[in-house]
Formats: C-alpha cells, structure tokens, sequence
C-alpha cells in the first residue's frame, strides 16, 4: 500500500508529464503532498487529460525535448528533485514503423540523456524507468514473461524499449552498483506493465481511444486484430506499483534496483474482441463493431506479463478487475461527455481506487 506522508513534501522529476500516463501520475502526486516539477513536449493530442484538467495549476511544468541533453540536465539540476520518474517515449507500436529514427532517438538516447542528468544532480535517491511489457522478445507462448527474460522487440518501439532496459541495466551496472550503494546512493529500477487503458487517453491507433471517439460520434467501431491478447489494466494500477517502487527504492538501500513487472491478474488477458464487445454491452446507446481485415504493420498476437515478484516482494497486487477498469473509463467518459469538472472526476477516481487498494 502506498505510504502517503511518505510522499508528503518529496521533490519528483517527472518526463512524460504531459501524456496520458503522466498526466494521472501528476494529478496522483499532487494529492499525495509531492512537489513535482514536470518535463515533457507539449501534449500530444487535442483534447488531453493535462489540459482538461488543468495539470500545469498543480506542478512546475517544463516543456522540452528528452532528447535535449543539456536542457534536461539544467531543468533537474533546478529542480534538485528526491526522486526520478521518467515516462517520456514515442510510445505507439504504428508510430514507430513510420519514425524509427524518431523513435530510439527518444525512447533510447533519451533515458541516456536523463541517466546522465541523474548522474549530476546529488540528490536524487530513486530512479524508476519506465519501459513496457513489449521490452521481451515475444516467443507468443501462453505464460507470463518474467523479469529474467531476455530482451527483444519485433517492432522499432518495443526494440526501442528493449534497448532503454539496456541501457539501464548498463548505467545501473557502472554508475549505481547496488553493491557501491553507500558510495553513490542512488537506487535504479525499470518498470514494465501491461497494455494501460483508462479516461482520457486520446492516442491514435490504440484501442480504447479508438472505441470512444467511434462510441462518442455514434460510429461503429473498428478493430484490426480481434484475437491480439493483451494484459489489459487500468492506468492506476501500474501506476500504483511505480509509486510503491519508488517508495522502496528511497528507502532500501540499492536492494530494489532491478526489473519489475506491473500487469493484471492472469484471467484479465483479453482478446481484443472481448474488450470491444463489453464496451458496446455497457454503452447507453446502440453500439457495434466491424473487424478491419486489410493487411496492418506486424503486432504481437499474445502478451502476458508474471507479476509474481511485485506481489511477492513488493507487496503490490492489482485492484480492480479489467470488467471494473472498463465501466471506470466509460465513467470517466460520459463526465467528459457531460461537459463536467474532469480534474475533478479523475480525482474522485483516484481516491475510489486508493480506497479499493487498501482492501486488497
């Protein structure tokens, strides 16, 4: 569970706080007491979640490049931050076979500009990377990959991530030994989860943004693999387990400094099929799909994640089932709809889901 006066007046470097992921990290911190100096590009799409809900009210925000290695350095020299979280990525499977270049200049060159940054600044304690569940080569078996798999990637962005392991398991090595841990005092992890889904997420070519913009237009929805199976989880969850990390991290002495899977329960790997068939049950209105078959860019067609070590060591266990995190977004969604208080509406979410963690 998550120590809240833990958090209480903690200094967070964040990268990626403008995107979807980052923006829920952000409005989480604030309520935790956390004082957080946000880096990232400007949102990347309109609408967005950092601006729906007024984020930049909350944080210091910096817009810049990851991959602007002297600016990244002199923005969290400024900050003189406890704690390191970066979620700053070109994070789209499609994307990524358009920009390849792009894509490891951020996803790769950019965590080696943000170690560096680390490197300077003599007060950070805690370091979590954030990669995915796609770092793993994909060998489409039926079991979870654990965290001593080996790395790999079909695709431009998840070699990209596989890469940004690598690098922090290189840095981690020569920079931050855990065994020198009194010598340098800084604990280096890597988080990887699952297929995050949640309100306000409005990336191209992903499959619950995808659903909503058909759902909110009253349009049939399209999907273009029906039987992809993915370890689907509502964005607090894995979120939930990078706090819970960095909280040990800060406090363990280097014992934590390693890989860590955050992905849902076994039963919660859904075909993308399933997800799209609940979502038109739980819409209000009328609701359908039709299945894309023209040829697409190659995806992985089974993706599971063993979460066993974060559940043993950590302590961290998901909370609510992918049937919950679906009717949370369609909440979130129809307040969106309604033209309601959607910093309003993700804090309440929030704090149910905070209230739903104690329990589990």
């Amino acid at each position: 569970m998550i120590n809240n006066a833990f958090w209480s007046g903690k200094k967070v470097f964040l990268t990626g706080h403008t995107g979807f992921k980052g923006a829920w990290l952000c409005l989480w911190l604030h309520s935790l007491g956390a004082k957080v100096t946000g880096y990232a590009l400007q949102p990347p799409s309109k609408p967005n979640l950092f601006e729906l809900a007024r984020v930049d009210e909350l944080i210091y925000s910096v817009i810049g490049d990851i991959t602007d290695g002297p600016f990244l350095k002199k923005a969290m020299m400024e900050a003189d931050p406890d704690i390191v979280i970066h979620m700053a990525a070109q994070p789209l499977v499609r994307e990524s076979y358009l920009l390849p270049v792009e894509t490891y200049a951020t996803n790769v060159m950019g965590t080696v500009h943000l170690l560096e940054a680390v490197r300077s600044c003599r007060n950070v304690k805690a370091v979590v990377n954030v990669t995915t569940d796609k770092c793993y080569e994909n060998k489409e078996w039926v079991w979870g990959y654990r965290e001593n798999e080996p790395m790999g990637g079909y695709d431009p962005y998840s070699n990209s991530k596989a890469c940004s392991e690598l690098v922090t398991s290189a840095y981690r090595s020569s920079y931050f030994n855990p065994s020198k841990y009194e010598e340098h005092g800084v604990a280096l992890a890597s988080a990887r989860a699952g297929n995050v889904i949640g309100g306000g997420d409005w990336a191209t070519d992903r499959l619950i943004p995808d659903c909503v913009r058909s759902l909110l237009n009253g349009e049939k929805i399209v999907i273009r693999n029906p039987s992809a199976i993915r370890p689907w989880q509502h964005v607090l969850e894995p979120l939930s387990g990078y706090l819970l990390l960095a909280e040990k991290l800060f406090e363990g002495n280097g014992k934590y400094a390693e890989g860590w899977n955050f992905g849902p329960n076994d039963d919660d790997a859904k075909p993308v099929e399933w997800i799209v068939r609940k979502l038109c049950e739980k819409w209000p209105d009328s609701a359908g799909y039709n299945v894309d078959n023209n040829p697409h860019p190659h995806e992985a067609n089974f993706l599971k994640l063993d979460c066993s070590k974060a559940k043993t060591v950590l302590g961290w266990h998901p909370a609510w089932s992918l049937d919950e995190a679906l009717s949370q977004i369609l909440k979130w969604v129809y307040a969106y709809r309604d033209g309601e208080d959607m910093r309003k509406i993700s804090m309440e979410q929030i704090a149910e889901y905070t209230r739903t963690k104690t329990y589990v």
